[in-house]
């Protein structure tokens, strides 16, 4: 069977083949160490992204606590992960009374909490906060610094850009 491959020279198709193999793997190893620099410390454009958090329900004297804390470097699975919780807002917190009416509750408010923080420039912007996405009506938001936490959140704004 051998003597009835095909000869090109002093190689046969089998030999050509296994010489185009090991030219693309040692193409590819190249362009993996030698390509694009895709690495988490590569310098990438990015786009700054700030978002608001409101928080309804919360003890009253919270809102006061929070505010000295401020600005507040943003936290996930305890770890820093870049931005910070730079504002705090206070509104009144609604309730039904007896008579189905909407009225003031003095011992708690809503909180509106703003946050920067930074994410990779793309054609879709994907912007995550440790492994929270940050998108207008997303519920459930933990929002979490290394003083502040509070679960349960709505994201009410998201801007990006300046």
């Amino acid at each position: 069977m051998e003597q009835k491959a095909k000869r090109i020279g002093k190689f046969n198709v089998v030999d050509i083949i296994a010489v185009v193999l090991i030219l693309a793997v040692a193409a590819f190893a190249a362009y993996k160490l030698l390509g694009p620099d895709d690495t988490v410390s590569a310098r990438r454009e990015m786009t700054r992204v700030t978002y608001t958090v409101k928080v309804e329900g919360v003890p009253a004297e919270l809102y006061e606590n929070c505010a000295a804390h401020l600005p507040s470097p943003l936290m996930a699975s305890g770890a820093l992960v870049g931005g910070e919780i730079v504002a705090v807002e206070q509104e009144p917190y609604y309730v039904l009374d007896a008579g189905g009416n909407w009225v003031e509750d003095p011992g708690h408010v809503t909180l509106l909490f703003t946050a920067e923080t930074e994410t990779p420039t793309a054609e879709v912007m994907t912007t995550k906060v440790g492994e929270q996405e940050v998108r207008i009506g997303k519920t459930d938001y933990i929002l979490k610094s290394e003083f502040i936490e509070f679960s349960g959140g709505i994201i009410v704004d998201v801007q990006w850009g300046e």
